[in-house]
C-alpha cells in the first residue's frame, strides 16, 4: 500500500501435539496465532522492534481478534492456524496493509472463512474553504500525514458496511469522527474490489 510494503505467510491449521497441544486451541475451535516481525531497515529509525514492543503486541491483538471471529475455527478443534507478517518497509497504513496482506495469504491458504476483511486509513484535514470547523478528508495515508494529522484505520467485512476493526490513537472532535468513519468504509468498498482483481489474477494462473 503506497511504499508500505509487507509480506504475510500461513500455515495451517496444524494440530497440536503432547498433553498440552503445542499451545493449539483449546475446546472445539482452532486458535489464531500472529506474529509481526520488523525488517532493521523498514523504516528511518534502524531499531529493533521484537514481540515485547507495546505497538507491535497491539498490532498482533487486533489481527488475532479480528480474524478469530471472521475464520471458520470450529472446523478445526485443537489446532492452529498460524499468520506471520514481516514488515518491508514502512510509510503510512501499516495495520491496514497488515490486515489486507493476511486476507489475502488466508485466502491463498484455503482457510474457510465468512469473507474478506479489508481495512485503509482515513484521515482529516483542514479545509480549504474559509467555513470554520469544516475539514477535507483524505484515504489512505503515508507515514508523514499520519505525523501531521488526525486519522483512523476502519477494517470492514466484505462487501459490507459493517465495521469490524476501528482505532484511533489521536484527539478529534466528534463532528469531525463521523465524517472520517464515512470515507474510510467507502475506500474500504474500494479495497475490497482491489483485493477481488488480485484473487481473480491469481486464481487464472493458477489454473494455467
Amino acid at each position: 500500500m503506497g511504499n508500505t510494503k509487507v509480506i504475510c505467510t500461513v500455515a495451517g491449521p496444524s494440530e497440536g501435539r503432547g498433553p498440552n497441544r503445542g499451545g493449539a486451541g483449546a475446546g472445539n475451535e482452532a486458535k489464531v496465532d500472529v506474529e509481526i516481525g520488523f525488517a532493521g531497515f523498514s523504516g528511518v529509525e534502524r531499531k529493533r522492534r521484537g514481540r515485547a514492543d507495546k505497538r507491535t503486541a497491539e498490532m498482533a491483538h487486533t489481527l488475532t481478534t479480528s480474524f478469530s471471529s471472521l475464520l471458520l475455527t470450529h472446523i478445526y478443534p485443537h489446532s492452529t492456524i498460524s499468520i506471520s507478517l514481516h514488515i518491508l518497509s514502512q510509510d503510512g497504513s501499516l495495520l491496514a496493509a497488515c490486515i489486507n496482506a493476511a486476507t489475502l495469504a488466508l485466502i491463498d491458504a484455503g482457510v474457510p472463512m465468512t469473507d474478506y476483511l479489508v481495512a485503509c486509513t482515513a484521515a482529516s484535514s483542514p479545509a480549504t474553504s474559509s467555513d470554520e470547523g469544516s475539514a477535507d478528508p483524505l484515504l489512505d495515508l503515508n507515514g508523514l500525514e499520519e505525523q501531521e494529522l488526525p486519522f483512523l484505520t476502519v477494517g470492514t467485512v466484505g462487501a459490507s458496511e459493517k465495521v469490524s476493526v476501528l482505532i484511533m490513537e489521536t484527539r478529534i472532535k466528534v463532528d469531525r469522527l463521523e465524517g472520517m468513519l464515512a470515507v474510510g468504509v467507502e475506500g474500504c468498498k474500494q479495497m475490497r474490489e482491489l483485493l477481488d482483481g488480485v484473487v481473480r489474477e491469481y486464481g487464472k494462473k493458477k489454473v494455467i
